[in-house]
């Protein structure tokens, strides 16, 4: 059973489900050229908030191997996870620029204005990889389950080649599964990694 905050900006609810650490194992299977990368990863996931209208995120992933290998950090990022909306006046920004309007506090109608025919809201994820790349995933929460694809990747010059991924998260029987596909080193949109969570 989950315990669910309620003191959470109305905009969060939706996505209220995720918030703590999860930890758990995975897998990765994903072709490099000739060769097959497989193997099985440690995987911690934070989400959490301070009061805005989004959750804050954070996740690593370290290789698992021989026991007395040392262990190979596969992935550190971070990122914000929000209810996709128009900005307004009452919004802050962009950088530190106030409000226009005095901010108002949304409340539970306000955030059903944005729910979708299919029932699930839109929403919008920016991820910060420590290796140099950005993405932008667009997607939707609906209910227990989160399908999200890039709209947008930003590489530095060092980075490696990554054109595009998908994300899905859903609460099964009160664990967080995970799957992610990616399109990477002349490799088309497929299978990468998967894990399954639980709350800590």
């Amino acid at each position: 059973m989950l315990d669910l905050p309620t003191d959470l900006p109305a905009d969060i609810v939706p996505l209220s489900w995720l918030i703590g650490v999860w930890e758990g194992t995975g897998v990765l299977d994903f072709p490099v050229g000739d060769d097959r990368v497989q193997g099985e990863f440690a995987h911690r996931v934070s989400f959490s908030h301070d009061g805005g209208p989004f959750l804050n995120y954070s996740a690593t992933a370290t290789l698992l191997g021989e026991e007395d290998a040392v262990p190979q950090q596969l992935i550190a990022e971070t990122g914000f996870w929000r209810l996709a909306r128009p900005a307004a006046d009452t919004d802050a920004g962009p950088g530190l620029l106030p409000p226009l309007a005095t901010p108002t506090t949304r409340t539970v109608d306000d955030v059903e204005l944005l729910r979708a025919e299919s029932g699930g809201f839109p929403i919008e994820v920016s991820i910060a990889h420590a290796d140099g790349m950005l993405e932008l995933y667009l997607g939707e929460i609906n209910g227990p389950r989160i399908d999200i694809s890039t709209d947008a990747i930003v590489r530095g010059a060092g980075a490696k080649e990554y054109g595009a991924a998908t994300r899905l998260y859903g609460l099964v029987d009160g664990h967080l599964l995970w799957a992610w596909d990616i399109a990477a080193l002349g490799t088309a949109l497929r299978s990468h990694a998967s894990a399954r969570l639980a709350k800590v």
